[in-house]
């Protein structure tokens, strides 16, 4: 009986860390994202959406799908760039109110223009993302992010990297 008393104490001590872990096992981010594509003459300012799923495997490594679209009309031709990327994210959940991360994501990409009535055109390639930002608990499951990357597009053959996005939004944790 004492051993069995003695055990289950042992047990009980061990198992605090994870009663105490207080980072989020999951986050869903959704919010507006700023485009700046430099490598064009004219450069392109888009605007549009971005969506992101992480999975936190500990309080400071997790995994990130990231996806996003951005849309400019210059001239009477619609330009519509969308993402699809995913990677390791690195933070600092250390339960504090602002919790910093940084990424690094890879994926595709999908650009197509159109003119009304004359026709349109598509390409997919390829697409990194580096970057971070920085979440803003207001509570337990909720917090404001702010984040900044920097974006490289490879499109039959010919690439361009100089391009940033900014994006800010809300973050539901779970």
């Amino acid at each position: 009986m004492k051993t069995f008393l003695t055990l289950i104490v042992v047990v009980g001590l061990l198992s605090f860390p994870l009663m105490a872990q207080d980072y989020p096992k999951a986050e869903i981010f959704a919010g507006y994202q700023y485009t700046h594509l430099g490598g064009s003459d004219p450069t392109i300012n888009a605007n549009g959406w971005n969506a992101s799923l992480t999975g936190n495997f500990n309080h400071w490594l997790g995994v990130t799908g990231d996806f996003s679209g951005a849309y400019k009309t210059i001239s009477g031709v619609d330009l519509k760039v969308y993402s699809y990327t995913g990677g390791p994210v690195v933070s600092l959940n250390h339960g504090g109110t602002v919790n910093p991360f940084v990424h690094a994501l890879f994926g595709g990409a999908h650009a197509s223009a159109s003119v009304s009535g004359l026709g349109s055109g598509s390409d997919n390639g390829f697409t990194m993302m580096y970057g971070g930002g920085a979440d803003i608990k207001m509570s337990k499951l909720l917090a404001l992010r702010g984040q900044l990357d920097w974006v490289y597009y490879r499109f039959s053959g010919v690439s361009e990297s100089h391009n940033v996005r900014i994006s800010t939004g809300i973050v539901l944790r779970f």
